[in-house]
């Protein structure tokens, strides 16, 4: 078992204000005990923000020019990359996301911060530009400068990569950031602060804080934060949001989703089930840009659930440290009770149950384990194909052509993400082009991560991602002078 007493706070390991603090982490696959983890209390989120802010305003990190932290989160990513085995393996213990996931995710890190190097390479950082009008007697001098201390708050569903997206581009800017973990990632997120620590970040100018709700909220509404960038659920981003326009607080929200994947009449099969199962059921089902509402054309509409059912009983559901797993438990016993609880809801609003089920998989009933399960004849209106369940559960949705295509995609409250399935590639731009989301992926290809990710509508505010991601992370200054 690992025990981690102390918390990192402002570049050193220290004791937490408040011992007593600590939380047994516990294997979603049995329920054993992996560590225990001290977690932060108010009183370490003021040393973390009074450490942040003397970084900021009197410490060198802001005065470094562009190049000096592009070598730093250089340094990082070559630390992290030593120990992917470690790391993918501390995760997948955590959170129980199967082991192909947690590896094949390690490149993407890597990729995920080239594309922010490559964003600060070519970022104007300082730009003279020449007046629209040559009788103006004054050019104007653009500065892109660090907003300040940057509250970043993650959640547990995949710690490194939201960890990625807000602290690479913050610190590229020459912000301080207090990093706000989910207690379950205690772990993991220990193994974060010991190699930024290692690629050499002056003191104060990152804290990592594993930290309930309570004290997350606390840090978010802090007067000495400037910038708030979170990731979590629809309902924490609007109480966030509320907190930072109340205090005029600048603020990034990437949110909850419901996606659609669009699988039009002309349509491969085969292929697009293959994708369907990274891009509807990767990490357990529990990541926001899941495409969990699939739309299949009424002519060929058995056809499809067919072939959705094929492809999720395919998948072994399992420890999350087998070879052969696909998908792992969830993360907490209160979160495998809710999927379980959606898939009643299913069942008693009146959708036909093609695969799966409320029971638990036999022999898995230590864990916080749920039955890949599917739905078909849905309305778009049931709460199933509305709200965001977050475990592996798809509901099969019929349209009529392309355009109640749209329609239904369009039909949510969310709109981050999306995907669309076509032997035309004319055909799949122009849908894409119609649907209101922040990301849509042709014949499943991945996510990029020189473009902006961030979602419409309740989805959130802002973009992460590339030069637009970066950003997100300076204040714009003009300074006109005589030519």
């Amino acid at each position: 078992m690992t025990v981690r007493d102390n918390l990192y706070i402002g570049g050193s390991w220290v004791a937490p204000s408040a011992p007593e603090l600590t939380l047994d982490i516990l294997s979603p696959h049995d329920q054993s005990v992996l560590g225990r983890v001290a977690q932060a209390a108010p009183a370490d989120v003021d040393k973390a923000v009074a450490a942040a802010r003397g970084a900021f305003d009197h410490g060198p990190w802001p005065h470094t020019t562009p190049a000096e932290r592009q070598e730093v989160v250089r340094r990082y990513d070559a630390l992290r990359t030593a120990r992917a085995d470690e790391i993918a393996a501390a995760i997948s213990a955590e959170n129980g996301s199967a082991g192909w996931f947690t590896k094949v995710g390690q490149p993407f890190l890597t990729r995920q911060v080239n594309a922010y190097l490559k964003a600060a390479e070519e970022f104007g950082w300082e730009e003279v530009v020449a007046p629209s009008d040559p009788s103006v007697a004054f050019d104007t001098i653009v500065r892109r400068e660090a907003i300040g201390v940057v509250a970043a708050v993650i959640p547990w569903n995949s710690p490194f990569s939201a960890a990625t997206a807000k602290l690479v581009p913050a610190l590229l800017a020459g912000n301080t950031v207090v990093l706000k973990v989910s207690p379950e990632n205690s772990l993991s997120m220990a193994l974060l602060a010991d190699l930024w620590n290692e690629a050499g970040l002056p003191e104060g100018v990152l804290s990592v804080l594993p930290a309930d709700r309570q004290t997350s909220e606390y840090l978010v509404s802090h007067a000495g934060v400037d910038k708030i960038s979170f990731t979590g659920s629809t309902r924490a981003g609007r109480r966030i949001a509320s907190i930072a326009g109340e205090q005029l607080k600048r603020v990034g929200l990437e949110l909850g989703g419901k996606s659609a994947a669009l699988i039009l009449d002309d349509a491969d099969l085969t292929a697009a089930m293959q994708g369907l199962r990274f891009g509807s059921l990767g990490n357990n089902g529990e990541a926001c840009i899941l495409q969990t509402r699939i739309l299949a054309p009424r002519s060929r509409y058995e056809e499809v659930v067919a072939a959705v059912k094929e492809m999720v009983e395919s998948l072994k559901v399992g420890d999350p440290s087998a070879p052969d797993t696909f998908i792992g438990p969830m993360i907490r016993r209160d979160q495998q009770q809710r999927v379980i609880d959606y898939i009643n809801i299913g069942i008693e609003d009146g959708a036909r149950l093609v695969t799966g089920g409320p029971h638990v998989p036999e022999g898995l009933e230590k864990g916080n384990y749920v039955t890949p399960t599917v739905f078909a004849d849905i309305d778009n209106s049931m709460r199933i194909a509305q709200e965001e369940i977050f475990g592996p559960v798809l509901v099969v949705i019929a349209y009529d052509d392309d355009d109640d295509a749209v329609r239904i995609a369009n039909d949510s409250e969310y709109g981050l993400s999306g995907g669309i399935w076509t032997s035309d590639p004319d055909r799949a731009l122009a849908t894409a082009r119609r649907l209101r989301t922040g990301t849509v992926t042709l014949n499943g290809s991945p996510i990029s991560f020189d473009g902006p990710f961030g979602g419409y509508k309740a989805s959130g505010l802002g973009r992460e991602y590339g030069k637009v991601g970066l950003t997100g992370y300076v204040e714009h200054k003009s300074i006109t002078r005589p030519r």
